[in-house]
């Protein structure tokens, strides 16, 4: 049988597979070794074992910060340094409070920050001498989903994602701001998280003016003119934005552009030429001095009552230019449409509806 330098090969292989194992197994032993090194570090700093369920825990993405705002059903990671027995997972109840085995009574987490609870519990835990000096660790195992839902008249009425305190000027600004219909006030409804923070602070709710505690009633046209920081309200997890629209005007008849158009929000409202305006003026048949106004009346016949308008008179500068109020229907009757015009008034308010429909102006 040949043989090559002296060695046979299976001779060959068997030394190769030997030396392969022989480093693999080094490898082996100082890895292990480092190991155990970092986790003999890890207990003399006092840290808990880094487990690989805990690890998954700690590096996946959720709310945290010392800003987030606890809520109900919240699950929070408490670590007390060298206290094994407090450090795990709590959970806030639906009424807000968290139990301890080890205090007295539970604690109230709800409408807290984490630093704000970190500091209650270190309180309490050395007020009743378990530990003299607690160092403590917070974070947000688990939360249900905080939201702040902004309604009406914004540019993107939605469901924002808030896990932080912020203000009222910031989510309208997430909702792009106002719509052009905007009226002169929003209305905040207060969530569970808010009304437990107010509570605990003790102070009186922000605002222009408030009809209780759960609802504010904000003048945004002093917020947004002016430099008073007490406008500018908090805004909770949980917590309602509404911005109602301005009403509506509705002109109808010989006019060019018949249409719905929205009340600009000012202190002024709307007049009776500014609503021509925006429907373009009236047509060369129409009958100016027979013009008028129908508006909501519970008292009036079908509850609605007619409002005469010259309007002739008015474009010459020898009337006085009404202000119309939300709904009221703007009629300028046509000189070849009097028989129409002749079968009531409820002819003329499902015109009204018609055109409002066909082609509002929002």
């Amino acid at each position: 049988m040949p043989i090559s330098n002296g060695h046979m090969p299976g001779t060959v292989n068997s030394l190769n597979y030997t030396a392969r194992m022989y480093r693999a197994l080094m490898l082996l032993l100082l890895v292990s070794a480092w190991g155990k090194v970092l986790q003999a570090q890890v207990s003399k700093a006092g840290l808990p074992p880094m487990t690989a369920e805990k690890s998954a825990s700690t590096l996946a993405p959720g709310p945290a910060g010392e800003d987030y705002v606890i809520g109900p059903d919240d699950m929070l990671n408490v670590y007390v340094l060298d206290v094994p027995e407090l450090s795990r997972d709590y959970r806030v109840s639906a009424t807000g409070m968290i139990t301890l085995p080890v205090l007295s009574s539970p604690l109230n987490a709800a409408g807290l920050t984490l630093s704000q609870f970190s500091a209650e519990l270190s309180k309490d835990l050395k007020e009743q001498g378990l530990v003299s000096d607690p160092h403590i660790t917070m974070s947000v195992s688990q939360s249900s989903l905080h939201t702040v839902a902004i309604t009406g008249a914004v540019k993107r009425p939605q469901i924002y994602p808030v896990l932080t305190r912020t203000t009222l000027l910031d989510m309208l600004s997430q909702a792009e701001g106002l719509a052009d219909d905007a009226g002169n006030t929003a209305i905040v409804h207060r969530g569970d998280i808010a009304t437990r923070a107010i509570r605990m602070a003790n102070t009186p709710a922000h605002g222009t003016a408030a009809t209780n505690d759960d609802t504010l009633m904000i003048d945004l046209k002093q917020l947004l003119d002016s430099s008073d920081p007490s406008l500018n309200v908090s805004i909770y997890p949980g917590d309602r934005i509404t911005v109602p629209r301005v009403g509506i005007v509705y002109v109808v008849g010989a006019v060019n552009k018949p249409g719905g158009f929205a009340m600009k929000a000012s202190t002024h409202g709307m007049t009776v030429l500014q609503a021509i305006a925006l429907a373009e003026d009236t047509k060369s048949t129409a009958v100016r001095s027979r013009t008028i106004i129908i508006r909501n009346d519970p008292q009036g016949p079908e509850g609605r009552r007619e409002i005469p308008v010259d309007l002739k008179a008015i474009l010459r500068g020898k009337g006085e230019d009404p202000v119309l109020q939300a709904e009221d229907i703007l009629f300028v009757p046509d000189s070849s449409g009097k028989r129409a015009f002749n079968r009531g008034i409820e002819s003329v308010v499902q015109a009204a509806t018609g055109v409002a429909i066909y082609g509002a102006h929002f």
